[in-house]
């Protein structure tokens, strides 16, 4: 039930496994934290010139590492990714150039092998990580802008178009999305007289709602706090236009001593405070404390968790979907496809063309309804698409739905100031929610360890 709940999130994230050494192509790339795994075949450490190829008759080859490596019963949805990429690699057969999808179950050391020898890949799916700074400071990437101008795809793209773009260049487009508002027990909630939470103007309205939920003197809890509390402070900040503008780059010492950003922590550490230390759990599911199992056993009245999390629910007559009070919603593009800079002609153009088909409806809509994930393209209207479809797709759609719609859209933490900041921020919550704990002292020491980080 755990792995159930999990998978999608987990692909998005993973990157553990053996390193694979040696990358196919130099020239202008991006680089990757990546997200995603299988490894079957090592690149070659030099490849020939186009020239070469034709006269000897070879095609070219262009490689695709993705981490799609998952065998179909123990992820479906990597199953599914593979024949999409094996349907484009049938219906270019014939070119000159031959398109090869490669897994991988360390698509993050792929990248950082090929770019410690200043080069990429030829072409690689970052699975959510972040683009390699160091490939982009040696002009690895190409630069997609001018193509998805040129083929009027940016509806198609959707907020990679924005989220993705580097001082007018766009390295990376991800054809699904990082998508989170939280799920929530509709019984749960009325049993405990509280208001619907798609009436929730603000965070003391949830606050309130959780009070009721621990009033009812049960075994129940609120929720699991811990990396969703990270979530909520992440929100907190989409409801202010300077928590919105913090979000739109790195952190700096100056947000880091901003009121809004004292503010967001020091709510969140206090609702997690009344929820007790019981309720944390850096790992949302590390054995003693599983939220999603929790909540699928209707053990607590609330899950934070993405939108793929639909798939995961065994009883869905009482769960529902919403976004965080004051019309956030978290909502991602991150690291996608990335195509390395300084191939052939032939490759370069088959590699772009690529990145149309996999935003193209026809795809999009697949990786929606067979991969469960919100997918990148702006053209498709998800609920049209479910009307024959089962409930859980249905609630998908629901979910999706009311993530795109919110008044206010914003990347998560994770993808604007990285990992290790997040990381902090949510361990500064996990400390925070132990009874007496003073939480103008936890913020002071967040506020030292973050601008240490940041240098």
């Amino acid at each position: 039930m755990k792995k159930r709940f999990v998978s999608l999130l987990m692909a998005a994230v993973m990157a553990a496994g053996a390193a694979i050494t040696g990358c196919g192509s130099s020239g202008t790339a991006v680089s990757a934290d990546t997200e995603t795994p299988v490894q079957s075949e090592a690149p070659a450490d030099t490849e020939a010139p186009a020239e070469e190829a034709a006269d000897s008759g070879k095609k070219e080859v262009l490689e695709f590492y993705h981490g799609y490596y998952h065998d179909a019963s123990e992820w479906a949805p990597a199953a599914v990714m593979r024949e999409i990429y094996d349907d484009f690699a049938k219906t270019y057969a014939t070119g000159n150039v031959e398109f090869k999808a490669i897994p991988s179950e360390d698509i993050k050391g792929v990248v950082e092998n090929s770019v410690a020898g200043g080069s990429y890949p030829d072409m690689i799916d970052l699975a959510g990580n972040s683009v390699s700074l160091a490939a982009m400071s040696q002009n690895l990437l190409v630069d997609m802008k001018p193509y998805i101008d040129e083929q009027g795809i940016q509806a198609n793209v959707g907020i990679n178009y924005t989220q993705n773009d580097v001082g007018g260049r766009i390295y990376t487009v991800h054809d699904q999305l990082l998508t989170l508002g939280y799920w929530y027990n509709d019984k749960i909630l009325k049993d405990a007289g509280a208001a619907d939470p798609n009436t929730w103007q603000s965070w003391e309205d949830f606050d309130g709602a959780m009070e009721a939920v621990r009033a009812m003197g049960t075994d129940l809890y609120a929720y699991g706090a811990g990396q969703g509390s990270a979530r909520c402070f992440n929100a907190i900040l989409g409801t202010t236009e300077a928590g919105r503008e913090m979000l739109t780059g790195a952190l700096t010492e100056e947000a880091v001593n901003a009121p809004e950003f004292a503010e967001a922590f020091k709510t969140v550490a206090a609702m997690d405070q009344k929820n007790g230390s019981a309720n944390a759990s850096a790992d949302a599911s590390d054995g003693a404390n599983d939220w999603g199992a929790d909540f699928n056993q209707e053990k607590s009245a609330v899950f934070f968790n993405g939108v793929w999390a639909a798939g995961g629910f065994e009883d869905i007559t009482n769960i529902r979907s919403t976004i965080f009070p004051g019309s956030v919603s978290l909502s991602s593009a991150s690291g996608g496809i990335t195509i390395a800079a300084g191939m052939s002609a032939e490759k370069e153009a088959l590699a772009l063309e690529f990145v149309k088909y996999m935003t193209s409806d026809e795809v999009q809509t697949r990786i929606f309804k067979e991969v469960g994930a919100n997918p990148c393209s702006t053209t498709l209207d998800l609920n049209a698409l479910v009307a024959d479809a089962d409930d859980k797709t249905k609630l998908l759609a629901e979910a999706c739905a009311q993530a795109n719609a919110a008044q206010n859209v914003v990347p998560t933490l994770d993808a604007v100031w990285g990992s290790d900041i997040a990381n902090a921020i949510g361990n500064k919550l996990i400390e925070s929610t132990v009874s007496g704990t003073d939480i103008d002292a936890k913020f002071e020491e967040l506020k030292n360890e973050l601008i240490g980080l940041i240098g």
